[in-house]
C-alpha cells in the first residue's frame, strides 16, 4: 500500500464534520481511486499517521466501509480491502441496471430545462474527450453523469439511488477497464445519448429501457474482455 503524502492536510482542513466522516471519506476515495488496491491489508499505524488522527477514528472509518461492502476484517489479521471476484461483479452490474432504469425512469418523468440541459452538456463534453483521447477524464465524467441523473430523480428515489451508488462503489473494487479504447467509448456516450434523449422527451418506460440496456452493455463488455 503506497500512501500519498498529501493526503494528511486534505483531510485536516476539512474537520467541519466529525473526524470519523472525514477518514471514513478519504479512505473510500484511496479505495476507490487505486491508492489502496484490492487485497491490501489498512495499516491503521501508517494511515492513522498520514492523515493526521489517531488510530480510534480509522478503525471507526474501516468499520462503515465494512457495512458498504468496500473493506474485509479478517479475525486476527486485520482488515483488507476487498477483492471482488467476476460472479460478484456480474451480479452487481445487474442490479445496477435495474436501479439505473428506475432512476431514469423517474427523472424522465418530471425532468426540467435545467437538467436536461446539463445532462445534454456532459455528453457533449464527453464526445470532446473521447475526440481528444482522454480516457481518464471520461471515466470520471461518465461517473458523474450517472451520479447526477441519481441526484435529480429527487426524494422519490432515495432508495433507489442508495442502492445505485453502493453497487457501483462495489463494481469500481473489480478495477477492470470496461471503457477502454475510442470505440467503446464511443458506443458508451452513444448509450448516454439515448438516456438524455429519452429524458428530454419525457419518455418514461423509454429512458428505463435506455439506463437498464446501458448498464447490461456496460457488463457485455467487461465479459468481451476477459
Amino acid at each position: 500500500m503506497e500512501l500519498d503524502q498529501d493526503t494528511r492536510p486534505h483531510v485536516a482542513l476539512r474537520r467541519q464534520r466529525p473526524l470519523v466522516l472525514e477518514v471514513r471519506d478519504e479512505l473510500e476515495r484511496m479505495i476507490l481511486h487505486g491508492d489502496i488496491a484490492p487485497g491490501d491489508r489498512l495499516n491503521e499505524y501508517a494511515l492513522a499517521e498520514q492523515l493526521g488522527v489517531s488510530r480510534a477514528p480509522v478503525r471507526e472509518a474501516a468499520r462503515s466501509l465494512e457495512r458498504e461492502g468496500l473493506v474485509t476484517a479478517v479475525a486476527n489479521e486485520g482488515v483488507y480491502v476487498r477483492k471482488l471476484g467476476l460472479e460478484d461483479a456480474l451480479q452487481l452490474y445487474d442490479l445496477r441496471a435495474l436501479m439505473a432504469g428506475h432512476l431514469c425512469a423517474v427523472l424522465a418523468s418530471h425532468a426540467d430545462a435545467a437538467i436536461k440541459a446539463e445532462l445534454r452538456g456532459c455528453v457533449a463534453h464527453m464526445d470532446s474527450l473521447i475526440g481528444s483521447g482522454d480516457e481518464p477524464g471520461y471515466f470520471e465524467l461518465n461517473l458523474a453523469f450517472h451520479d447526477r441523473i441519481a441526484e435529480a430523480a429527487g426524494p422519490n428515489a432515495d432508495r433507489a439511488r442508495a442502492l445505485y451508488i453502493a453497487f457501483g462503489k462495489e463494481v469500481r473494487l473489480l478495477r477492470r477497464r470496461v471503457l477502454d479504447g475510442a470505440a467503446s467509448l464511443t458506443q458508451s456516450n452513444e448509450e448516454h445519448d439515448r438516456i438524455v434523449a429519452a429524458i428530454e422527451a419525457g419518455d418514461v418506460e423509454g429512458a428505463r429501457k435506455a439506463g437498464a440496456w446501458h448498464h447490461e452493455n456496460g457488463k457485455k463488455r467487461l465479459l468481451d474482455r476477459l
